[in-house]
């Protein structure tokens, strides 16, 4: 299979699977006599994973690990637990921001008149020091 078809059997787009590969994230498949690469069913396993792993938001280095743990049969599965439990920690913490941003902007919105008057509420807010 070609890296087209390869991007098309794992929803990974062909600049993905060359980053991926570029970073050793996930390493080059054998390649034809004319120099095009060739993916099996194992390396297109591995580009699922990295998928998956990517849409849950673990970033590249956790991909490693995780793909680490993957590959490694005889690993406690704790390990595997630990690091989920840290996304998901440094998630919640990103929520939380996230959170905080919506109601201070829905707050500056509510305060502001949006009619033909230049005073805006939202603008001095961006505009004052710190």
């Amino acid at each position: 299979m070609n890296i087209g078809e390869a991007a098309k059997a794992t929803g990974v787009s062909a600049k993905m699977i060359r980053h991926y590969e570029s970073v050793g994230l996930f390493p080059g498949p054998a390649r034809t006599e004319s120099g095009y690469r060739r993916y099996t069913e194992r390396e297109l396993a591995t580009l699922r994973f990295i998928r998956q792993s990517r849409v849950l938001g673990f970033s590249i280095e956790q991909v490693r690990e995780l793909l680490g743990l993957w590959q490694d049969r005889a690993r406690p599965s704790r390990q595997v637990k630990a690091l989920a439990r840290a996304h998901m920690a440094a998630l919640d913490a990103k929520l939380l921001e996230l959170q905080q941003m919506k109601a201070t902007l829905a707050h500056l919105v509510d305060c502001c008149r949006g009619d033909e008057r230049p005073d805006c509420p939202i603008l001095e807010e961006l505009a004052r020091k710190p």
